[in-house]
C-alpha cells in the first residue's frame, strides 16, 4: 500500500487541477475581464482581455493623460483658460452644458470631465491642447503607440459612438499603469469622489470610490454598443491592483465585477502553481476580431429602462452572479466576508465635494463670488402660474398648460420666455384686452350675448351693459383713441 502512494499523488494532483479548471469562473461572451498588478504588470486573471472593444467614456483616461503630459512638460498649465466652442457645446450628454464662449481652466475642465464624464469638457481640452478634435486624436493615437497599446485607435476625445474608436481590456490596463507611473503628482484627478458646480453636486460614476476599501481610481464608460465599462484600481497593504471590466449589464454590475476581481487578486490564489503563468499585460496576445456590438442587449426593446452611464439597476447577489461556494473552493479562496453587491449598495463615505467653476483660477473671496455667480446662472427658472386670464379670441398658450414629460422642460421654458418677451413688448396689454374683446364680439354678430363663461361685453355704440348690472366695469379706452368698428 505504501508503494502505491507515490503513484496516487500525481493522479490526485491531476484530478484537482482538472476540477479547478472546470469550476473556475468564466466570463460570458459579452464581457471582458482583467486584473493585473499595478507595479509589475503581472496578469492575475484574464478573460477576453484582448478582444477588441468600444471604449466609450473610458476614452477620457487617454484625454486626461495627454493633457496632463502637456501640463507636466510645460506646454500648458492647469490655470490655462480654454474657451467652449460651438463644437464642444453641441456634444451629446453627459455634459456641463456651457454656452459657446464660456471660459474654463484646464484644472476645472479635467475635474468635470473625469467625475461627471462631461463630453463637452473633453472637446474643450482637445481643442485647447491639440488645436482641433482631429489634431488631438492624432496625439492620442501617437501616445497609445508609444505606450504599447497596439489594439487601440481614437477618433474623438470623449468616446461617443464611432466605428474607429476601439480598444481592449489589455490596452486599458496598460494606460492605467502609465497614469500611475508617469503622472503620480496628478493622479488625484482620477479618484475625486464628487464635484459641486453652483447648486449641483455630482457623484463619481465609479461606485467603488468611497465604498470599496482602498479604491483609488479610475473611470467608467457606457454606450449601447459597448455595454458598461470600468477601469478601477485599489490599494491594500502597499499592493495596488488594476481591474478592467468591459460589457457589464448595468452600472452596478460593472462595479460588482471589478470588486470581485480585486477581491481575488488581494486574497491570492493557493492553486496558482497548478495554472500556467499568464505573464505580463503587455505580453497578452491580441485577438484579431471585430468588437462585439451589444446595442440590442443594452438598448433594445427588452430593456425595462433606457440605459445610461448613471444606471441604478439592482444586481443579483454574488452567489447568483456566478460566485458559488464551489467556485471559491476551486480557486482556493475563502468565502468573502461580504458580498460586493451589498457593499456597493451602501452610501459612499461622506466627503466634501470639490468645487468647480467657470472663468479664471480664483481663491478666497473671488472664488466664493465665482461660485455664487455660477449658482445664479445655473438656478432653475421659476415656473409660471398656469392659471392666466385669456384674452378673448385667443387660445391659451399650450406650452404653459401642457403637462411636462420630464424631457421637454427646457423647451417649455424657452417658449414661455419668448411669449413673455412678446407680451412685455406690447404697449399696454391689460388696457388693450377689453377693447379687443369688444371688437371681436361685435364683429361676430350684432348684439350677440356673451358666453356664460366670459365677462359681459358692451356692444358698439351702446353704453348699457348686456349682462347683469351688478358691479359694472368701465371699458378702458385704447391709447390710439380709435373707436370699435360698428
Amino acid at each position: 500500500m505504501h508503494l502505491l502512494r507515490p503513484l496516487l499523488r500525481p493522479s490526485l494532483l491531476l484530478f484537482v487541477a482538472a476540477a479547478a479548471l472546470a469550476l473556475a469562473p468564466r466570463a460570458s461572451n459579452a464581457e471582458a475581464l482583467l486584473v493585473v498588478e499595478a507595479d509589475t504588470g503581472k496578469v492575475l486573471q484574464a478573460d477576453n482581455a484582448t478582444m477588441p472593444w468600444y471604449p466609450a467614456s473610458v476614452t477620457k483616461l487617454m484625454t486626461a493623460y495627454v493633457t496632463l503630459k502637456s501640463v507636466k512638460e510645460g506646454r500648458i498649465s492647469l490655470d490655462t483658460l480654454l474657451t467652449v466652442s460651438p463644437t464642444a457645446a453641441s456634444q451629446s450628454p453627459s455634459k456641463m452644458g456651457f454656452r459657446p464662449g464660456t471660459q474654463v481652466t484646464v484644472d476645472n475642465a479635467l475635474k468635470m470631465m473625469l467625475v461627471k464624464s462631461a463630453n463637452d469638457m473633453a472637446v474643450v481640452l482637445a481643442e485647447g491642447v491639440g488645436g482641433s478634435i482631429d489634431g488631438f486624436s492624432a496625439m492620442m493615437n501617437g501616445t497609445a503607440q508609444k505606450l504599447g497599446m497596439t489594439q487601440t485607435s481614437y477618433v474623438n476625445p470623449n468616446g461617443l459612438p464611432a466605428d474607429g474608436q476601439i480598444t481592449s481590456a489589455r490596452d486599458l490596463a496598460i494606460l492605467a499603469r502609465a497614469i500611475i507611473r508617469d503622472l503620480p503628482e496628478y493622479e488625484y484627478f482620477v479618484h475625486i469622489p464628487s464635484i459641486r458646480f453652483g447648486r449641483r453636486i455630482t457623484q463619481n460614476f465609479n461606485r467603488l470610490i468611497g465604498r470599496y476599501p482602498g479604491a483609488d481610481g479610475f473611470k467608467t464608460g457606457f454606450i449601447c454598443a459597448s455595454g458598461y465599462n470600468l477601469v478601477a484600481s485599489a490599494t491594500r497593504d502597499g499592493k495596488r491592483l488594476i481591474a478592467v471590466v468591459l460589457g457589464a449589464s448595468s452600472g452596478r454590475m460593472r462595479a460588482v465585477r471589478a470588486a470581485q476581481l480585486l477581491d481575488r487578486g488581494f486574497a491570492g490564489n493557493g492553486l496558482s502553481w497548478l495554472r500556467p503563468s499568464l505573464g505580463t499585460v503587455e505580453n497578452l496576445a491580441p485577438i484579431d476580431a471585430s468588437p462585439p456590438n451589444l446595442r440590442d442587449e443594452m438598448c433594445g426593446p427588452k430593456r425595462k429602462r433606457p440605459a445610461t452611464d448613471e444606471d441604478e439597476d439592482t444586481v443579483a447577489s454574488t452567489s447568483s452572479s456566478g460566485e458559488t461556494g464551489a467556485t471559491f473552493f476551486a480557486a482556493a479562496l475563502p468565502p468573502p466576508v461580504f458580498k460586493p453587491a451589498d457593499l456597493l449598495a451602501q452610501p459612499a463615505e461622506p466627503s466634501e465635494p470639490v468645487v468647480v467653476y467657470t472663468g479664471p483660477t480664483r481663491t478666497g473671496a473671488a472664488l466664493i463670488a465665482a461660485v455664487a455667480a455660477d449658482a445664479e446662472k445655473d438656478a432653475p427658472k421659476p415656473r409660471k402660474n398656469k392659471k392666466k386670464t385669456h384674452v378673448a379670441g385667443k387660445k391659451p398658450d399650450a406650452s404653459v398648460d401642457s403637462k411636462s414629460d420630464g424631457k421637454s422642460d427646457a423647451k417649455a421654458d424657452a417658449k414661455q420666455a419668448k411669449a413673455d418677451t412678446k407680451q412685455a413688448a406690447k404697449p399696454d396689454a391689460k388696457a388693450a384686452a377689453k377693447p379687443a374683446a369688444a371688437r371681436h364680439a361685435s364683429a361676430k354678430s350684432d348684439g350677440a350675448a356673451a358666453k356664460p363663461s366670459e365677462k359681459p361685453v358692451a356692444a358698439a355704440g351702446d353704453n348699457k351693459p348686456v349682462a347683469k348690472p351688478a358691479k359694472p366695469k368701465a371699458v378702458a379706452k385704447p391709447k390710439n383713441d380709435s373707436k370699435p368698428a360698428s
